[in-house]
């Protein structure tokens, strides 16, 4: 199969989707990937690694997008990308496509395979192409939050970890999946005090169990989350719903009930954030103060350590890449239900139910599709 990676071009976008060993592991069964020069230079994969390792270098995207039988990327396409897309070509990229009625319309009008990262399963029930950046971004969500409660970014002044004779910082959590779990963690370990919601009494038991009461596990209610919000210095919002977009948890109305110069940071923007107030950023501007609370919902977490990121994130993807590549993607997809729950468009269908729910769109199964 003749593989394509562009560059990213989202904002400060560093990721790559493919590593020098990714492109040497899919040569060494027989394809061919064609990569656009310097997609991986600003992270240390130079083009000669590439070149070393069996990829053609091509100068444009525009190239890869007219050459390539599948596209492998990073973040979702952007409007000049998906309107290089073409019937029956495969795109194999984190899409979101829930809150983003622009992307999906353009993903249908193109008639592509598009299967979406953060909706391929396992055997667990897990998500583990999105676990690695779920990983990065709950562990950036505490950097980010401890960096704006810095007084000179508009905080309210507070250290989390504090000091000895000072309180530290209130943190509080809400959703205890990956990301959840890893914010909290990174909070613990600076030395804050942590707190952390989810509706899951199994899971709160287990964090509890693994950490001896070191983090306060509550069942989340509103009520719950109003009573964390009063006291708390940052608040990470962590909630996943696979493929759908993320309920509303906080409302504006509920930000009066924080301390002024307090920080939400909201990992769930891919899908919508969590907040009612959450509006996506980048990391060349990634915070916005509403009623004298600072907002971070950079929608691209994990590209501000793009290095580790995209050497975690094609661990889990490569084989997935090398499966589609070896049997095509239809043969692929039937025989793999995991992956075939990650199929959300196809040839101008909507196959993943959440999606179609959300933007109205008919659903099709995904295997009902693959038969057509």
């Amino acid at each position: 199969m003749l593989i394509g990676v562009p560059k990213e071009i989202k904002n400060h976008e560093y990721r790559v989707g493919l590593t020098p060993a990714g492109v040497k592991e899919l040569a060494r069964h027989g394809h061919q990937v064609l990569l656009e020069t310097g997609a991986g230079t600003a992270i240390g994969f130079p083009d000669e690694q590439y070149a070393a390792a069996g990829a053609e270098l091509v100068a444009a995207a525009a190239d890869i997008f007219g050459r390539a039988e599948m596209i492998i990327k990073v973040k979702e396409p952007q409007p000049v990308e998906y309107r290089m897309l073409r019937h029956g070509q495969i795109l194999f990229t984190y899409l979101h496509l829930a809150p983003d009625p622009e992307q999906t319309r353009g993903l249908v009008d193109s008639g592509a395979i598009a299967i979406a990262y953060e909706t391929v399963t396992d055997d667990r029930g897990g998500l583990p192409l999105l676990a690695p950046m779920s990983e990065v971004a709950g562990r950036m969500s505490i950097q980010a939050a401890a960096r704006a409660l810095e007084k000179s970014q508009g905080g309210s002044g507070v250290l989390l970890g504090g000091v000895p004779g000072v309180a530290p910082g209130h943190v509080t959590v809400i959703g205890a999946g990956v990301v959840g779990l890893n914010a909290a963690r990174m909070a613990m370990g600076l030395g804050a005090e942590v707190a952390i919601l989810d509706r899951s009494l199994p899971r709160l038991k287990e964090i509890d169990n693994v950490f001896g009461g070191r983090i306060r596990t509550l069942y989340s209610t509103q009520d719950a989350i109003e009573q964390e919000l009063r006291q708390a210095d940052a608040v990470i919002g962590a909630v996943l719903i696979p493929g759908a977009a993320a309920p509303k948890l906080v409302t504006r109305d509920m930000l009066g009930l924080m301390k002024p110069g307090s920080v939400l940071v909201d990992v769930a923007i891919d899908q919508g954030g969590c907040f009612e107030t959450s509006k996506p950023t980048t990391h060349q501007d990634p915070t916005y103060v509403v009623d004298g609370i600072t907002h971070y919902c950079v929608a691209n977490m994990p590209g501000g350590v793009a290095r580790t990121s995209t050497m975690a994130l094609t661990n889990a993807t490569l084989p997935f890449a090398v499966a589609l590549a070896d049997k095509g993607y239809r043969n692929a997809l039937q025989s793999d239900p995991h992956l075939r729950n990650g199929l959300n468009v196809y040839r101008g269908q909507i196959t993943y139910e959440a999606v179609a729910h959300d933007l109205g769109y008919p659903y099709l199964p995904a295997l009902e599709a693959l038969r057509e």
